[in-house]
């Protein structure tokens, strides 16, 4: 992934709304690119803002990719984590960095197919009101998978099936059903759309968003 990702292109995109060295006060802001490399390590690692900073002092491999020097400084604790994701957040950056990563992709040879894989994976949050507000995160929501009850959000995804790219996500409360994000993860050029039992029965979605494609979703994907 350090060869892989745009680094320099997507810290032009952040740098116009990053904070400035003298201008707010206090203690000058992280290196950009190093705050954005911990942001993708949470994402790959499934990494909570404390849990990033953890992962940062007990794996080397982890410091060497962010470009942390414990010799030199300290990691980033979790607080400027925290800020840096609500950062982008506000912004609503999540969008143009991935179209970016995939626009280089692409013009390095890994082209967005005629097939997508939708999927949707639970993200979870704290439950618990023993917070500063004494309040669960009211954009967070309950839902039951199975036999167990799960508090969070949820991420949708459209995967390209040959280069297994994804193209477009969603985000939403944990409580959105599979099937009514369905319509927002084609990019309507798709042939072929496979998925998992909670978008059966969605033949009529598929054709609206994609015409041309054929409804796989009952068969499974292989």
């Amino acid at each position: 992934m350090d060869k892989v990702v745009p680094w320099s292109e997507l810290c032009a995109l952040i740098e116009p709304v990053y904070p400035k060295a003298g201008k707010q006060g206090g203690r000058p802001p992280l290196p950009l690119e190093r705050m954005l490399r911990v942001y993708f390590l949470q994402l790959w690692f499934d990494l909570s803002d404390p849990g990033a900073e953890e992962a940062l002092y007990d794996s080397a491999s982890m410091r060497l990719f962010a470009g942390v020097d414990l010799g030199q400084a300290s990691a980033p604790d979790e607080t400027s984590i925290l800020h840096f994701r609500h950062l982008l957040e506000q912004h609503d950056l999540g969008k143009p960095i991935l179209a970016r990563v995939n626009q280089y992709l692409q013009s390095h040879g890994m082209t967005i197919g005629t097939g997508t894989i939708v999927d949707a994976t639970i993200i979870h949050a704290p439950s618990s009101t023993k917070n500063q507000d004494g309040k669960r995160d009211p954009e967070m929501h309950q839902t039951a998978k199975g036999k167990q009850w799960y508090f969070g959000m949820k991420a949708h995804v459209g995967v390209d099936s040959h280069s297994k790219l994804i193209h477009t996500i969603l985000a939403s409360a944990a409580n959105v059903a599979d099937q009514d994000a369905l319509p927002y993860l084609l990019h309507g050029k798709e042939t072929r759309v496979w998925g998992d039992q909670g978008y059966k029965g969605q033949s009529e979605v598929i054709g609206q968003a994609a015409p041309h494609a054929q409804d796989f979703t009952n068969r499974g994907y292989r």
